[in-house]
C-alpha cells in the first residue's frame, strides 16, 4: 500500500560544516520492498566517470563520512570512490518501525542501489556491515565484481559461535536508553575521535526516533543456526567459495569483534589465494578513521596490480 512504511528524513542543516567532508550529496531512488513509496538513498560519487570504481560501503552506526579519508586518497590517485549511505543511516531515509529493517531489507536496498547507480566492474571495499551485505553480494551476482577489499567485516551464517565481544555488544545496543551514536563510533576507534568529527557522526540523527536502523542492525547479524538469514547466507559462500578474482583482507589489529575473520576468508575464498593480505596496526574496528590513508593505499595498490581484473565482465 502506497505510503505504508514510515520513514523520517534528516534535515540538511545537520550535515553543515562537516569536517573533511565536503563533497556534495547524489540520489536514488531504490523500491521500499513494501509496494509503498520508494525510499531515497543519498552517496557520495567522486572521481572520472570512466575510472574504475570503488564502492564503499559502511556499517553500523556509522554512514559514508566514515570513508572520507580514503575517498580523497582515491580520487587523487585516478579513481572513482562510491560511497553510499544504507537506509536509515547518513542523509539517506529512515524507516521509523525497527520490523521494517531485516537482512533482505537491506540487501533489496542494497541491489536497488548499484543498479540504480549503474555500477559495474565494482571494486568493493566493505566493513562491518558493509561486509555482511556486500560479501553476500558478491556471493549472489560476482559478475559485478572485479576485486574485493574485506576490512573487519565476515559473512555469518550462524554456524559458528560470534566472540563474546559481539554479545555484549549486542546486549548493550538493545539496552541502553539512549542510542549513543558517536560514543559507539569513538570506543571502536584506537586513536580517538575530534568533538567535530564525533559531532559528525551524531548528525544524522537528531533524536531517538531516526535511530530504529541503527537499533535494529545488531539483531540481524545471524547468530544461531536458523536465523532468518543463514540459508541465503549459506548460499552466498557457496558463490564467494568459486570467486576467483582478486579478493584481498586488510583487518585491523586491535578490533575483537572480526579477529581472526580475515583467515577465515583467505582460506575459503579463492580469489584470496597469494593476494597481499594485510593487518594494519593500530587500528581499530572503524579502521577508516584510525588508518584511512593506509586502507586506502591498499585499495589503490590492488588495482594498480590487477589490471585485468574485470576482463570479461559485462
Amino acid at each position: 500500500m502506497l505510503g505504508a512504511m514510515d520513514r523520517l528524513r534528516t534535515p540538511d542543516d545537520r550535515f553543515a560544516d562537516l569536517p573533511d567532508f565536503a563533497y556534495a550529496p547524489r540520489y536514488v531512488e531504490v523500491a521500499a520492498g513494501d509496494g509503498s513509496a520508494p525510499l531515497r538513498m543519498a552517496y557520495v560519487d567522486e572521481g572520472p566517470r570512466d575510472a574504475p570504481v570503488v564502492l564503499m560501503l559502511h556499517g553500523e552506526p556509522s554512514w559514508s563520512f566514515l570513508y572520507r579519508h580514503v575517498i580523497r586518497a582515491c580520487v587523487a590517485a585516478g579513481l572513482r570512490a562510491v560511497a553510499p549511505d544504507l537506509i536509515g543511516f547518513g542523509r539517506s531515509d529512515k524507516p521509523t518501525a525497527r520490523a521494517d529493517y531485516s537482512y533482505a531489507a537491506h540487501m533489496g536496498w542494497l541491489r536497488g542501489f548499484v543498479d540504480a547507480a549503474g555500477l559495474r566492474a565494482i571494486t568493493l571495499l566493505c566493513q562491518d556491515w558493509g561486509g555482511l551485505l556486500g560479501l553476500r553480494l558478491v556471493g549472489e551476482a560476482p559478475g559485478r565484481f572485479a576485486r574485493v577489499v574485506a576490512a573487519n567485516t565476515f559473512l555469518p551464517t550462524g554456524d559458528v559461535k560470534p566472540p563474546d565481544a559481539f554479545f555484549a555488544w549486542r546486549q548493550f545496543s538493545q539496552t541502553v536508553p539512549e542510542f549513543p551514536t558517536s560514543r559507539i563510533v569513538g570506543g571502536a576507534v584506537a586513536r580517538g575521535l575530534a568533538p567535530a568529527v564525533a559531532a559528525a557522526y551524531d548528525a544524522p540523527f537528531p533524536d531517538e526516533s531516526y535511530k530504529a536502523g541503527a537499533r535494529q542492525f545488531p539483531t540481524l547479524v545471524p547468530a544461531t543456526p536458523d536465523d532468518p538469514a543463514s540459508e541465503a547466507n549459506r548460499a552466498a559462500w557457496r558463490g564467494l567459495e568459486a570467486f576467483t578474482r582478486p579478493f584481498v583482507t586488510a583487518f585491523g589489529d586491535s578490533d575483537p569483534i572480526t579477529r581472526g575473520g580475515d583467515r577465515a576468508l583467505q582460506a575459503r575464498i579463492p580469489g584470496a589465494a597469494g593476494q597481499p593480505h594485510t593487518t594494519l596496526a593500530k587500528a581499530g574496528h572503524f579502521l577508516q578513521e584510525d588508518v584511512g590513508p593506509e586502507l586506502a593505499q591498499v585499495v589503490i595498490a590492488l588495482i594498480a596490480a590487477t589490471p585485468d581484473a574485470a576482463a570479461g565482465l559485462p
